[in-house]
């Protein structure tokens, strides 16, 4: 059997940490080319040691710099590349198949597109390449030829839902009538209105379910992050908004539905482990070993499901609202969050800040046509820019008031 190559955008991160689980259980059939980090020089020189890939990306030079005296003075033969060229050349590499895009926010869109524009199979972690850019990179999905598969457990649990040879990129799969999307709710799902403005960063980040970075933790608490999974299914499923239907279900054990025009309503389950989707996506069509438990759903004992409150979750009405904007609307809707949570985790604003600075940032900054890259990246600019002034401007005691 001739193995695939493997180049992992965010090696170090909980997605890439799980990927690489499911090619140690699996060397058989994976090498690794390619591993990439931010800044986290420890966790990026373990994985060299132990995967010996042929290039190793830091995106920050001096990290880099460190990385690769380190793999030099261990006698490691690890190319060091730094920055996005770093990024972009790893994501493109003749001898790599397969790339796993799981960098997190918009730094990732660069890297996924050029894997999609070098014909790659595209393992899809980084839901802002859509957000920000769905056309645009659907597009490049279809001229490069490459296949672009959904690691997001709920995308991942809807393509499997899907009618049998489907995949992203094919129009809108036969038969399908609505798409019911899953949440867990997060951990403040049942918390006092009242109480949410003293939410601290470590109480957002202890996700009652999965195990995930910060940033996307916060994204969870606040349903942003399911606000950005509705833009992606439109993307990924050729669906609209109104096709899309938000259903908190606690348990996390099913992870997304399909509902059919004969009635029929198909759905996956699992225990919540993102090394199912990852598997699923790394051997599609065929079946691999993930290490993930077997689901026990006489121990589970029920599954519940509750419409989602939008005066809670406003992030979620914000994201439904900026795809019915279209245009770059969810590309400043994007940048806005990822300044606001940023913010948020650094202590600067109060949680309940978060969603009134993305707002009056889709208020200000206007939207334009996404016909390019460029009207892309320039509106993420200006939403990034005014953004970082309302964080500026909005103290806690403001925001208490």
């Amino acid at each position: 059997m001739s193995t695939q190559g493997i180049t992992i955008l965010g090696a170090t991160g909980s997605i890439g940490v799980s990927t690489l689980d499911v090619l140690r259980r699996n060397a058989d059939r994976y090498r690794v080319e390619a591993l990439t980090a931010n800044r986290d020089v420890d966790g990026l020189y373990a994985q060299c040691v132990e995967f010996a890939p042929r290039y190793a990306v830091m995106a920050d030079p001096d990290a880099a710099e460190r990385l690769r005296a380190r793999l030099r003075d261990a006698g490691r033969e690890v190319e060091v590349l730094a920055g996005e060229d770093g990024l972009r050349r790893v994501a493109a590499l003749d001898e790599v198949d397969c790339v796993m895009a799981a960098i997190v926010g918009a730094a990732g869109l660069m890297p996924a597109l050029d894997a999609a524009r070098a014909g790659k199979r595209v393992l899809l972690a980084n839901k802002e390449a859509l957000v920000m850019s769905g056309a645009l990179f659907m597009r490049q999905v279809h001229d490069g030829s490459a296949e672009l598969l959904p690691v997001d457990s709920e995308h991942n649990a809807i393509f499997q839902c899907m009618p049998p040879a489907w995949v992203p990129g094919a129009g809108r799969p036969e038969g399908v009538s609505r798409i019911l999307l899953t949440a867990s709710g997060g951990p403040f799902r049942q918390t006092p209105l009242d109480q949410l403005a003293d939410i601290t960063p470590e109480q957002a980040c202890a996700h009652p379910n999965w195990d995930m970075g910060r940033k996307i933790s916060v994204d969870s608490a606040t349903m942003m992050n399911k606000g950005l999974e509705v833009i992606e299914a439109c993307w990924l499923f050729s669906v609209d908004a109104a096709d899309v239907q938000v259903v908190i279900h606690p348990q996390s054990v099913i992870h997304s539905m399909v509902q059919y025009r004969d009635g029929s309503v198909l759905a996956e389950l699992g225990n919540p482990d993102m090394r199912t989707p990852i598997a699923n996506c790394l051997a599609w069509p065929q079946r691999i070993e993930a290490g993930v438990a077997p689901l026990d759903i006489v121990a589970i004992g029920r599954l519940d499901f509750e419409a989602p409150d939008l005066a809670r979750f406003p992030c979620l009405r914000l994201a439904q609202e900026a795809w019915t904007a279209g245009g770059t609307a969810a590309a400043i809707l994007n940048a806005a969050n990822e300044i606001a949570v940023d913010a948020f985790l650094e202590r600067r604003i109060h949680y309940t800040a978060i969603p009134g600075i993305i707002e009056a940032t889709l208020g200000h900054v206007g939207v334009q046509e996404a016909v390019s890259l460029d009207v892309i990246l320039d509106a993420d600019r200006q939403a990034r820019e005014h953004a970082t002034r309302l964080v500026h401007d909005v103290s806690p005691q403001k925001e208490r008031a």
